[in-house]
């Protein structure tokens, strides 16, 4: 399944620890990402070849953003 964070929300990979794009991942269809799509922590994301034209400026974390999930800034 394809999922971003949701607005205002940071996600990280279980395990690595690395953020989430902003723009979208093909993530398992584990516990883990279900429980976070449950909880609101992300949202379902376009299929990559509907994103094709989009800009990347979206890939990566903006310094001073929430870098856990739910935190406020």
């Amino acid at each position: 399944m394809r999922v971003k964070p949701a607005d205002g929300r940071a996600m990280r990979w279980p395990g690595t620890l690395r953020l989430l794009k902003y723009s979208g991942e093909d993530v398992p269809e584990t516990a883990f990402w279900l429980r976070a799509k449950a909880k609101g922590d992300v949202v379902e994301a376009k299929d990559a070849v509907s994103e094709a034209g989009a800009s990347s400026a979206g890939d990566e974390p903006v310094p001073g953003r929430a870098l856990v999930a739910g935190a406020k800034e």
